[in-house]
């Protein structure tokens, strides 16, 4: 018989998730039915839904069709999850069935879907791994917006999934050095073990490069979370730097001073999202491509590095309590189904 029901995290308000029990539509005829493994929670954007930190009437993701909305409570939220098809729609290929699939939909036990919205999972890697695919392709394009140079200074801010994933791929280029500021002391070991040259607290950042004698960072990465962040970034910034900000801030709001360095140095500040790639790369860089480019990345990297653990699905309100608290060794923390 088929299944009728699915379990589904919702926040339902700041610090609240719930796991409610909600009916699962009828199979449409061109739609797979996923049993979930595992999914990841991003310490990024999902905390800041969980702490009610979003702008009031922004859409959720209008790249996406199972996130759309608004952000608003209550609302369901998440975007990896790995699954397995255990039914097909009668237009669809068996072929699908028994396959593992990767999908950016809300934390849950089930979801439909179609074969257009998944990305096959080959079999040398693990379930909980693949979902770290997010990270892994966020990376991916941060790393084709910033456009890294041989011999160059790069700068990496923050040391949560997104920015350990950044600070891998970067240490494949022939930098002169990759330096990671980070407050917490076990992020920056990761960040040494996954190829940092240097990892420092926050604090060094004014310390860390002497402008005077033309030693400023060329590229700098903006990925901790904290608006406040910036003024360090600039701060590190050499003349006609660049500096790339992938954070999502939501509601959080800090003073920035543009009126020191930042303008006689030409520096340049922009955005990097990973739902859009750059227009100049267009031409020939597609999502299909990109998604190609980063599981190469993610079969390269020691996912248990950023993985912390797994966590009952059952026990996801203790997860985010958890996250919240920055009482988890490693930043990204898997929610298991079975």
């Amino acid at each position: 018989m088929a299944p009728t029901e699915t379990r589904s995290l919702y926040f339902s308000a700041p610090e609240s998730v719930e796991i409610r029990t909600e009916p699962l539509d009828e199979l449409g005829a061109g739609e797979l039915h996923v049993e979930t493994i595992a999914s990841g929670i991003s310490p990024g954007s999902e905390l800041l839904v969980y702490r009610g930190e979003f702008p009031d009437g922004l859409a959720v993701d209008g790249s996406i069709d199972a996130l759309d909305g608004q952000f608003e409570y209550p609302l369901r939220y998440g975007y990896a999850a790995v699954g397995e098809v255990t039914r097909v729609g009668r237009e669809v290929k068996e072929g699908w069935l028994g396959r593992r699939v990767f999908a950016f939909v809300p934390h849950a036990s089930r979801f439909r879907t179609t074969p257009e919205a998944v990305v096959l999972v080959d079999d040398d890697i693990a379930s909980a791994e693949a979902t770290l695919l997010p990270s892994v392709e966020t990376a991916t394009n941060l790393v084709l917006d910033g456009r890294p140079r041989v011999g160059e200074r790069v700068v990496v801010f923050g040391a949560g999934p997104v920015g350990l994933c950044t600070t891998h791929v970067l240490s494949q280029f022939p930098l002169d050095r990759l330096v990671v500021f980070e407050p917490i002391e076990s992020r920056r070991n990761l960040a040494r073990e996954l190829g940092a040259d240097r990892v420092l607290p926050p604090a060094a950042a004014a310390s860390a490069f002497d402008d005077r004698a033309g030693d400023g960072a060329d590229l700098v990465y903006e990925l901790s979370g904290q608006p406040s962040t910036l003024n360090a970034a600039v701060d590190v910034t050499g003349y006609d730097g660049r500096i790339v900000v992938g954070s999502w801030y939501g509601t959080k709001r800090a003073p920035l001073d543009l009126g020191s360095s930042f303008h006689r140095e030409r520096i340049s500040i922009e955005s990097s999202q990973v739902s859009t790639i750059d227009p100049s790369l267009r031409g020939r860089w597609d999502r299909s491509r990109r998604f190609d480019t980063a599981f190469d990345h993610l079969r390269a990297l020691d996912a248990d590095l950023v993985m912390a653990e797994e966590v009952p699905f059952s026990r996801a309100a203790e997860a985010y309590r958890r996250l919240d608290r920055r009482t988890v060794e490693a930043p990204h923390v898997v929610l298991t189904y079975r």
